[in-house]
């Protein structure tokens, strides 16, 4: 009898998913510490975009430098821009980040709760 309800027992635990950590919570890791700087340094903690520094301008006026919003961002934006061999922003670090590491952070910063 054993033997016959195996399969069916076997099949009712392949449906399960057994890892440790949701995509999205893969995101929100990655998206505060991808690499040593957190996306929401620069970006917030929602990538609603965030002040990273007021500063002198060359004509002594102030100036502020803004991280941009980035949770309504396109997939195809957000790969191509992490994507690059060399980041050409002045500002924006070079992650080096594989693809799926891209999809979760991506997946977070796209379905944050509100």
């Amino acid at each position: 009898m054993l033997f016959l309800c195996l399969p069916f027992y076997l099949q009712a635990y392949s449906v399960i998913d057994y890892s440790f950590i949701t995509k999205y919570e893969y995101g929100q890791m990655l998206y505060e510490n991808p690499r040593g700087i957190g996306c929401n340094k620069c970006h917030g903690e929602k990538g609603e975009g965030k002040l990273i520094a007021t500063y002198k301008g060359d004509k002594g006026n102030e100036k502020q430098l803004y991280g941009p919003k980035i949770s309504n961002v396109t997939w195809e934006q957000f790969k191509h821009s992490l994507s690059q061999k060399e980041n050409k922003s002045l500002f924006m670090p070079t992650y080096f980040l594989t693809n799926e590491e891209l999809v979760s952070i991506h997946y977070y910063i796209t379905n944050l709760k509100k």
